[in-house]
């Protein structure tokens, strides 16, 4: 189907009481504009406008699309004046269909807009828009019929009546017009009250002008728009059931849905496990037969199959190949990579390290810029120090290699193969492979000392 997408997106969003334009506010790690946007992206409309006002230069630089038309609407007077705005936007557009909808609509689907579109064509209409049946809602216009059935207009809710006040069937405010109507916009007039122009007063001028109008209606929850924190927490929980129930379709086990997080951009395999307050954000991707233990976050990261992730653990932008096991309370910070069979325990963290097949830091260890070879064992409290407090140094640690706890291996520096590092040790040069490393003063006992201090505190 032929047709151009203008958004709606440059309210300030007051009832937010932010500093940031209403439609950067994050629903699961997304702008809300993103959601609507790539809803209609998905039907490939010819082209699409995005019309903005309150920052709108920090609109542009998040949205970061070239393939958009970004129109400036200078002065906030209502709906009607920002596709009057995005007319010379749409000069070009032929005879090409003009989808009109708001960009604070995060739940819209291209299921719903490709039906509109379709029923819009097929009943020829000149003027079509979406509707919703609704007992307790306030803040949408209500849709007039005539004792027909036939669509007459839509009055704003600050301009309700007593008499059509008790109305249910409200406008969803998504709109399919001809392009044609866009000569109707110099007929548009102010509203005294509001200051604003309507693109809902385009029902009134299509009718009289004995153009084709209808509304179709569609579920209420889709085009439900966001005004205020609350709203946005609300919709933030409905998105999330929706992606977690999805989840479950496919045969991931979520031990307490209302109690996780889980982005839409996640991806996560057959017969994994998730515990409750964990956060899958980002692009992360989980691998089949995993288990996710609770308090875990995994940002931006790619687990594999049969992954053990234990408790109040935090994974950033990481790699981790199958069966391996992270945590209770470790820290993969970004650029970090596990191989298969490898143990991360209690209080360590990663940072731009790779780790090899089969190794392990148990527990208690820090290792950053490191490339860590296969079958190594890190001991406890091990610490590669990496910073020289102007540059990062790479730590190497080959394979087979056995690090004995409380050791220090001052970067840049290297251990070779089959080597051991005797605990205690502080290590700044290579170790060559197969050598045992050892720094420390050698050790001596003082005979009878206790005794001797103790008779010291008597006297």
């Amino acid at each position: 189907m032929k047709f151009c997408a203008v958004i709606l997106a440059a309210g300030r969003g007051k009832r937010m009481n932010s500093l940031k334009p209403k439609v950067l506010h994050e629903v699961l790690g997304r702008p809300i504009l993103q959601y609507t946007l790539d809803a209609i992206k998905t039907l490939n409309p010819a082209k699409i406008v995005i019309v903005i006002g309150s920052g709108a230069e920090e609109v542009r630089k998040r949205i970061n699309d070239e393939a958009i038309s970004f129109v400036i609407q200078e002065k906030l007077l209502g709906t009607g004046n920002a596709l009057a705005e995005a007319k010379n936007a749409l000069i070009d557009i032929g005879d090409s269909t003009i989808v009109a909808l708001n960009g604070d609509s995060p739940l819209i689907t291209a299921e719903t807009l490709e039906g509109l579109l379709k029923k819009h064509k097929n009943d020829k209409n000149y003027f079509s828009f979406l509707s919703f049946i609704d007992d307790y809602v306030s803040g949408y216009g209500r849709v007039l019929r005539n004792k027909n059935g036939k669509v007459i207009s839509i009055v704003e809710d600050k301009h309700t009546t007593s008499e059509n006040r008790s109305i249910k069937e409200l406008n969803g405010g998504v709109y399919a017009m001809e392009p044609e109507i866009l000569n109707c916009l110099n007929r548009l007039k102010k509203h005294g009250s509001s200051g604003e122009y309507y693109i809902t007063d385009l029902v009134d001028i299509a009718s009289k002008l004995g153009k084709r109008v209808n509304a179709y209606n569609c579920p209420s929850r889709e085009i439900r728009g966001i005004n205020t924190r609350a709203e946005l927490h609300q919709v933030s929980e409905i998105l999330n059931s929706k992606i977690i129930y999805e989840w479950m379709e496919k045969g991931v086990t979520f031990i307490s849905p209302a109690a996780t997080l889980v982005h839409p951009s996640v991806s996560i395999g057959k017969d994994t496990i998730i515990y409750p307050n964990t956060y899958l954000e980002g692009n992360t991707s989980i691998g089949e037969n995993c288990i996710i233990y609770p308090g875990a976050r995994i940002c931006d990261s790619v687990l594999g199959n049969g992954v053990l992730v234990k408790d109040c653990t935090v994974i950033e932008n990481s790699k981790i190949e199958d069966m391996s096991t992270i945590g209770p309370f470790a820290h993969l910070r970004p650029h970090s990579t596990l191989g298969r069979n490898v143990k991360i325990g209690n209080f360590v963290e990663l940072k731009k390290t790779v780790i090899g097949d089969n190794t392990r830091a148990s527990h208690l260890s820090y290792l950053g810029d490191a490339i860590v070879g296969e079958n190594v064992n890190i001991g406890a409290g091990t610490i590669t120090c990496n910073y020289d407090g102007q540059k990062k140094h790479i730590t190497k640690i080959d394979s087979d290699v056995f690090v004995g706890s409380d050791s220090q291996l001052v970067a840049p520096v290297t251990i070779g193969k089959g080597a051991y590092v005797a605990a205690g040790a502080t290590v700044t040069k290579n170790v060559p492979p197969g050598a045992l490393a050892i720094s420390r003063v050698k050790q001596r006992n003082i005979e009878n000392w206790a005794a001797r201090k103790k008779l010291k505190k008597q006297n």
